[in-house]
């Protein structure tokens, strides 16, 4: 383009020249005008849409859409919980106090013959503590090291104490409760995988509904593209309807058929087209694509791989790499869990605390450190309910039940999602075929087509003959892409319920 205004100087510098003649000015002109009309021809030209193809719209939607993001947020919000579960079972430092604990009131003050006084005092009484602490899971306990400072002064009376503890180790331990922490060390690594699989699903799960989505909009703009040529093929039969009416050949009645039959071709052109914009919104606004300015062009994909899958073996990959598994695992965990929770929590309760450490006080700080004291403090406190009208017992019973029900949901579960399986294995083969017979139907069709469209121009066959093959012509071609869509959601159906890539032979697990 920008060497148009180049050419257009030179052929003016050429017309003009003595060099060349009249005629010579004349090609120079006729060739400028040439150059003008490939001009404009290019500039009018529209840009040629981008064919996208099955693999970059699920690409696409893995990456932007609402439901991809929604399973990269589930896996990273797993992964915290389990950076979480983790802490529990580690060290834990902390820094506690109260600094300062500033007071100035008036307070009463019981005297030493019984009486009460009203004094003013202002003071302050301020600590601070650390400690570190250590969860034992298999028990429950608590093992804790620490050391607590403690100041009061009191600013009436000009005095400063000093409490100091500079060591102390002690344990918590729960007699007869529940114990989280081991419960927790048997149900949430199994929680950490599942999530680590489900999201491996999801993404499945979103390929299988774009590749939906996708056929969706492909067989309405086939039946757009469809409508589009019967709607010509029928403006064309109506053109030659009308030839033959002029010279008698063809009955007033016929031609007002072909007459309506351009209508409903229009009619349906139409339709047709608003249902291919529709599907493609649809699939834009799930795939997160930002809306085109013409139609979405997309590429019909070839059949769906289709590796011979025994059903045996898609059920032993499923059980081994599909999260329903753990999820089922956890379910019976989690019920044996809430069960000792039950009975953890009524009932006879006690805990045990015991510490040791040493101990000293003095005006000044660093005396504090000097002839420290032996410390120790034990401490058993329990609870236990003597009439409680069989409330216990309830709360038991209840999670009980509920164990029990569990169970039976699990196993029902089990054996619906291993007969699912089973199933989806065992179509892979019927729909590989049927792929090639809707293919195979499809190319007939359109060659009968063909041939009936050539002999009824010849007047060899009735317009009803024509209009039986482009009936079959388009169902055909429907039926081919009705095929392929059930190829290639069963595809990806599988490989979501058996994680497993039975083209490659390797698990999706990474």
């Amino acid at each position: 383009m920008l060497l148009f205004p180049f050419f257009c100087e030179s052929l003016n510098r050429a017309s003009g020249s003595p060099l060349l003649g009249r005629g010579a000015g004349g090609e120079v002109n006729r060739l400028r005008g040439w150059l003008l009309l490939l001009l404009l021809l290019l500039l009018g030209k529209p840009a040629t849409a981008q064919t996208l193809t099955l693999p970059e719209v699920i690409t696409q939607a893995l990456d932007h859409s609402a439901a991809g993001q929604q399973a990269l947020t589930n896996r990273e919000t797993s992964y915290w919980a389990w950076r979480g579960y983790q802490a529990n079972y580690r060290p834990q430092l902390g820094l506690a106090g109260t600094l300062p604990n500033f007071s100035r009131v008036i307070t009463p003050v019981v005297q030493p013959d019984g009486t009460t006084d009203f004094r003013a005092v202002r003071i302050n009484n301020s600590n601070l503590a650390l400690t570190l602490s250590q969860n034992i899971g298999p028990t429950g306990a608590q093992v804790f090291v620490g050391a607590e400072v403690q100041r009061f002064d009191d600013f009436n009376g000009n005095m400063k104490r000093y409490n100091n503890q500079p060591f102390t180790l002690g344990i918590v331990q729960p007699l007869g409760q529940f114990n989280g922490l081991k419960w927790a060390r048997a149900i949430e690594p199994l929680r950490y995988q599942e999530s680590a699989r489900s999201y491996v699903e999801e993404r499945e799960t979103v390929a299988q509904r774009v590749t939906e989505l996708y056929f969706d909009v492909l067989l309405q703009q086939v039946n757009a593209a469809v409508a589009g040529q019967n709607a010509q093929a029928t403006a064309e039969q109506l053109r030659i309807g009308r030839e033959r009416f002029a010279l008698g050949r063809l009955s007033h009645s016929d031609l007002l058929q072909l007459e309506l039959n351009l209508l409903d071709a229009q009619q349906a052109r139409n339709q047709a087209r608003l249902d291919a914009e529709t599907a493609a919104v649809a699939l834009q606004a799930y795939t997160g694509q930002p809306a085109a300015q013409g139609p979405l062009a997309l590429a019909v994909p070839t059949p769906a791989p289709q590796p011979a899958v025994a059903p045996a073996q898609a059920l032993a990959e499923a059980r081994q790499y599909r999260s329903t598994t753990l999820a089922l695992r956890r379910r019976l965990l989690q019920a044996e869990r809430d069960v000792a929770q039950a009975r953890g929590t009524t009932g006879f309760q006690a805990s045990l605390t015991a510490n040791l450490g040493y101990v000293n006080q003095a005006p000044v700080f660093a005396d504090t450190y000097l002839n420290l004291q032996n410390q120790q403090q034990v401490r058993l406190a329990f609870s236990l309910p003597l009439v409680d009208w069989g409330r216990c017992q309830a709360i038991v019973k209840t999670a009980e039940l509920i164990r029990d029900q569990t169970r039976h949901d699990v196993a029902q579960e089990t054996q619906s999602f291993e007969q699912t399986v089973l199933t989806q294995a065992g179509q892979q083969s019927a729909l590989a075929e049927q792929v090639q017979l809707a293919g195979r139907a499809d190319s007939l069709a359109q060659r009968r087509y063909d041939i009936a469209r050539a002999t009824y121009l010849l007047g060899r066959i009735s317009l009803t003959d024509l209009t039986l093959a482009s009936v079959a012509k388009d169902g055909a071609r429907r039926g081919y892409i009705f095929a392929l869509r059930a190829g290639w959601v069963a595809y990806y159906r599988l490989r979501a319920l058996t994680l497993y890539d039975f083209e490659r032979q390797t698990p999706l697990l990474r």
